[in-house]
């Protein structure tokens, strides 16, 4: 199958994006923002749509939202997205500003009226590292049979903290049982506090999906971490893949 693999000026993850899921068994094809403006690429020939990570517009000043902007004030990409979000046989993954951009696009898509905005991390600086998170139980495609894991994962981000307009919100959100990733600490618990909560977001929450679980987003890199040697440790028992290829296979087998 498919899939668009999405980038923006200053998008540099779009490379390991694509090698992850060719690994699944799909069929990547790398499509700029300026290929949608300009009529070269549709999204009607696309079983899965992902919006890639690293540095949009700079990582500066709400990078992804000012990408998403650019599909809402224009009629015909907007139809277009919004089209592409309501076909029930497509999956859409956001990651790093894609997570960001995604999560603005949340009017055009069905089930996700719930999201927060990601804004500046509370550190006021760019975070990157390996962190720990935990996947929950949700509807997520992508996600499938891998909730109760806890893995490492990599995190480059400066906008990554979960902003909700205000308490009710909050307690929506965690009621819907759509958050999908939380930063945990050693001892597993939700990460509140800095550093293995790297932006500050409220209950460690970093991933989430929608109520059909077809659109996931998530702030850290899963892309960066699918093959084994790409950790910093890993038991020998692992062999070539690491754990999070397991996301990029749901999203195959999920398609047939």
């Amino acid at each position: 199958p498919r899939v668009a693999i999405l980038r923006e000026q200053g998008v540099n993850g779009q490379v390991e994006m694509a090698a992850a899921f060719h690994r699944a068994g799909f069929t990547p094809v790398d499509v700029h923002m300026s290929d949608l403006f300009s009529g070269a690429r549709q999204l009607d020939g696309f079983r899965g749509l992902v919006a890639c990570g690293g540095c949009s517009y700079g990582d500066v000043l709400g990078a992804g939202e000012g990408w998403a902007k650019s599909i809402l004030l224009n009629e015909a990409l907007r139809a277009q997205f919004s089209g592409f979000f309501q076909r029930e046989d497509t999956f859409t993954l956001g990651v790093c500003n894609g997570c960001q951009m995604v999560s603005t696009l949340r009017e055009l898509i069905p089930g996700a009226d719930h999201w927060p905005r990601f804004v500046r991390n509370r550190s006021e600086q760019f975070e990157a590292r390996l962190s720990l998170v935990r996947v929950e139980e949700t509807p997520s495609v992508l996600l499938a049979g891998m909730a109760g894991s806890h893995l490492p994962i990599a995190v480059a981000h400066g906008e990554g903290r979960a902003e909700f307009v205000g308490t009710d919100a909050e307690r929506a959100c965690l009621a819907s049982g759509t958050v999908a990733l939380r930063f945990v600490e050693n001892d597993l618990s939700a990460a509140g506090r800095y550093p293995a909560n790297p932006n500050g977001s409220p209950e460690g929450i970093t991933g989430l999906t929608t109520r059909d679980g077809r659109v996931t987003i998530m702030m850290p890199h899963p892309e960066r971490v699918y093959r084994t040697l790409q950790n910093s440790w890993a038991p020998p028992e692992w062999g070539e893949d690491g754990g999070w290829l397991r996301l990029f296979r749901n999203a195959r087998r999920w398609l047939g």
